[in-house]
């Protein structure tokens, strides 16, 4: 059964098999500015190494930290992978706090499932299982977006119990509650 993850090692091979899937529909290119494109920028051409991809494990983990490393404007993020045993299926991102760029562009939640784990429920069950991390962080509400013609992202947002707030550009904003006020 899947289940969110801390990012590990133990799935390094089907990671790297996600990872073509995802470079086969032109994520990691030059105009991808997405965590996952950034990453497979930077970390694809060495992954196949195991060192390579621990040391990868391992800043993706510190990224949690306060005083991590990050590009300027970055928060800290959690990240957790969405993985059926050994079978990595999708990645997750909860960003700490709010930016006037997350505001308008990014949300607090990001995510991405495999090319051929789409359309089997595994991004809306990835999104409600983060939930409760985010309401552990703090956020009562995470807002989430998606492209404005992105209708399987649309429906993700929408089956975690998004509620729509309004297009800004070329993003759609949603507004997705991480649990009941009374929750600890």
């Amino acid at each position: 059964m899947p289940a969110l993850v801390r990012p590990t090692e133990t799935v390094r091979e089907s990671f790297l098999a996600a990872v073509e899937e995802f470079r086969a529909e032109g994520r990691g290119a030059v105009d991808d500015n997405s965590m996952l494109g950034r990453d497979i920028a930077r970390w694809a051409p060495r992954w196949q190494e195991a060192a390579v991809f621990a040391a990868y494990v391992e800043e993706t983990l510190a990224d949690a930290r306060e005083d991590a490393r990050r590009p300027k404007g970055f928060v800290p993020s959690t990240v957790l992978w969405w993985v059926d045993g050994t079978e990595f299926l999708g990645r997750l991102s909860i960003r700490h706090r709010m930016t006037p760029r997350l505001l308008e562009w990014g949300g607090l939640i990001g995510y991405d499932v495999r090319p051929s784990a789409r359309r089997l429920g595994h991004g809306t069950a990835m999104l409600r299982a983060s939930l409760p991390r985010a309401r552990a962080l703090g956020i009562d509400e995470a807002l989430v977006t998606c492209d404005f013609d992105n209708v399987g992202s649309r429906k993700v947002i929408e089956g975690a119990g998004g509620v729509f707030e309004d297009r800004r550009a070329e993003k759609l904003r949603y507004w997705v509650p991480t649990g009941a006020p009374d929750e600890g």
